[in-house]
């Protein structure tokens, strides 16, 4: 049985562009998955630890045969192929990719919370989801585009064209 799931992307070290374009490559040939939507980039300001560059965030929409805790683990795999640390919460990162969505699934288990605990409170989040999916609905917080209405003081700029470099 196959599932519709969301994917957010962030990145904002070494390229952030070309570590997106990468990552929608590389979720889209996952195994039992496939690449339906992919939002424009956008930039954004850092939430948490403010030292540090500005992000790019996207969204993908994946059909999967995955469970979510191996899709979980498909991610982290790319995430670590793209020479993400863990240093400290909200650090710099090459790559981030968190499940947002996984059909109306929700879930709190270690590791792995969906609907993506902070997710609703994000303008870097549910602008590319409304740019995919508008009639996105989010378990347990509303419709995304009401949710973003409420984060309009968060600045975000959408990327008309990524050049690499």
């Amino acid at each position: 049985m196959r599932s519709i799931a969301f994917i957010g992307l962030g990145s904002n070290l070494r390229d952030p562009g070309l570590q997106l374009q990468s990552a929608l490559g590389e979720i889209g040939r996952m195994s039992q998955t496939a690449l339906l939507a992919q939002s424009s980039f956008y930039r954004s300001a850092p939430v948490g630890y403010l030292d540090q560059p500005d992000f790019f965030n996207a969204v993908a929409k994946i059909s999967t045969g995955l469970t979510p805790q191996q899709l979980l683990q498909q991610l982290l795999k790319i995430e670590q192929d793209h020479g993400r640390e863990r240093t400290f919460c909200n650090a710099p990162r090459t790559l981030d990719l968190d499940v947002l969505l996984y059909g109306d699934v929700q879930m709190n288990e270690p590791g792995l919370h969906i609907p993506h605990p902070q997710m609703h409170l994000r303008a870097f989040v549910l602008a590319p989801l409304l740019e995919i999916a508008p009639d996105s609905i989010i378990p347990g917080q509303g419709n995304v585009a009401v949710l973003l209405r409420a984060c309009g003081d968060q600045p975000l700029e959408r990327i008309v064209h990524v050049a690499a470099g």
